[in-house]
């Protein structure tokens, strides 16, 4: 069944209800064109999808408890689609956790059954608002110069948000998985704000030796400590009047975490051995893999310091949630590399472009970087590329995806038994272990058990590697 529309799409403010109680649906769509906004309706989660898909909407509803699954399980692709809506979660039973969970996953806020008109109308409003506010201009900077592509819902909602830290000091939280740019971010930050002309400093917080943090941060005077043969300046004085970058701030240690706050605080600090304060006017950023409010939980990151850290959260999406970025990322590297090496632009062949769609780069935008550079390699003197010029590791995965996939379809069923079908999440999630797991061998193998190179070709940090081997039992 096709959803419902209430009026012919023009260019009004369009809503989405995706609610299997008609009644509420109604009820929704009459306040909708009491405001002068068009409104579609759809009675199951794959009707709602199905009408993402073929036309943008400005703001959706999006209820919980649905006739064919959870409305929050499919919230992100809805955020992410085209026109990236607000998401407005309906629930009739006022679940917190729901809530939370909702909220996290992107939703814009929620309403609970029952509700006024007078509320639906005001949350309405405030949602298109917003939506409007938080639209990345045509005239919006262009990034493309810093590195950063891609047209993809997810990339436009990180790219307002940046726009968006430009013309204040606010301090900012760049999340994401390794290798999705946060770096580059952060730098794109500092390069078009109010600090441009002052000095963009990076501290790794993952390499600072334990004994020497403090010295590397706030320095030290000659003679403070054995081995301090000259006074040398911290990083934190070396980003006055600029911008200091966290990198990996998930990993600064505890004890140095109450210091730096009270820095951040009072905007001064006293070198190691230095009988009086130094000040310093930065502004930092902040980029971490982790999830911080779980570190607070387990007491192993402040919770006042996390606090100040992040008045701006940019959530950088993986990925394998963005594929239609993956062409105009793979021009411009192609292009780059090309430049880079001083030889002739190579074609692309239908085969190569397929393997990089369906490849799901656990390494994100840094993985398809060294892929695309080692095929150039590769290729050599061939003036077109082919499957064959990408590294052996991205194969076996696809591959094996694509084994994985066979065994689901009508001709391979009964490779289950009778009414013994797992979850197709169990599916997924036991096909893309033994990818992992193959993957993870194949990259000790090639790189001879070589943390730095592995990190470098997968382009995982050295923490999550260490993880992923301990976790598959890999030495």
């Amino acid at each position: 069944m096709k959803p419902s529309y209430e009026t012919c799409m023009d260019d009004r403010k369009k809503i989405l209800i995706i609610d299997d109680d008609k009644l509420v649906c109604s009820s929704i769509a009459n306040v909708a064109r009491s405001l002068g906004y068009e409104s579609a309706q759809a009675f199951t989660l794959e009707e709602g999808l199905d009408a993402i898909r073929s036309a943008p909407f400005d703001v959706v509803f999006l209820d919980v408890r649905m006739p064919d699954g959870n409305g929050i399980d499919i919230l992100p692709q809805v955020c992410r689609n085209s026109g990236s809506p607000e998401v407005i979660v309906i629930t009739a039973y006022g679940d917190p956790e729901s809530v939370e969970s909702a909220l996290s996953k992107g939703a814009w806020d929620y309403i609970e059954k029952p509700f006024s008109k007078t509320d639906l109308a005001q949350l309405l409003k405030d949602a298109l608002l917003y939506h409007e506010s938080n639209t990345l201009p045509q005239a919006a900077l262009d990034f493309e110069k810093e590195g950063i592509l891609g047209h993809s819902p997810g990339m436009k909602k990180c790219l307002t948000l940046l726009s968006k830290t430009l013309s204040n000091d606010a301090s900012v939280l760049i999340t994401g998985e390794t290798g999705t740019g946060k770096e580059l971010f952060a730098r794109a930050i500092h390069n078009h704000s109010l600090r441009k002309d002052h000095d963009f400093v990076v501290v790794d917080c993952a390499a600072l030796p334990p004994n020497l943090v403090e010295s590397i941060l706030f320095g030290h005077e000659k003679g403070s400590y054995t081995g301090a043969d000259k006074a040398q300046p911290g990083l934190v004085y070396q980003a006055n009047k600029g911008t200091l970058f966290l990198d990996e701030v998930g990993e600064l240690p505890l004890s140095i975490q109450k210091k730096f706050l009270r820095v951040l605080q009072e905007g001064r600090f006293r070198p190691i051995g230095k009988s009086s304060e130094v000040e310093s006017d930065f502004r930092v950023i902040s980029a971490t893999n982790r999830d911080l409010d779980d570190l607070v939980a387990k007491k192993a990151f402040r919770k006042d310091l996390l606090f100040r850290l992040r008045s701006i959260t940019i959530d950088l999406p993986p990925l394998r949630e963005r594929p239609e970025d993956i062409q105009d990322l793979t021009n411009h590297y192609l292009k780059r590399h090309s430049k880079k090496y001083g030889i002739k632009p190579k074609r692309v062949s239908a085969g190569f472009r397929d393997i990089l769609m369906q490849y799901s780069w656990p390494g994100n935008v840094r993985e398809l970087i060294h892929a695309l550079e080692s095929a150039l390699a590769v290729a050599h003197d061939s003036p077109i590329l082919v499957p064959k010029h990408l590294p052996y590791h991205i194969h076996v995965q696809v591959k094996r995806i694509a084994a994985a996939r066979k065994q689901v379809q009508p001709g391979g069923l009964q490779a289950f038994g009778d009414n013994t079908l797992p979850s197709l999440k169990d599916v997924r999630e036991e096909a893309v272990s033994e990818i992992e797991e193959q993957y993870l061998k194949e990259l000790m193998r090639q790189t001879k058990a070589d943390i730095r190179a592995a990190c470098r070709v997968s382009g995982l940090s050295r923490s999550r590697l260490y993880a992923l081997l301990k976790q598959y039992e890999i030495s």
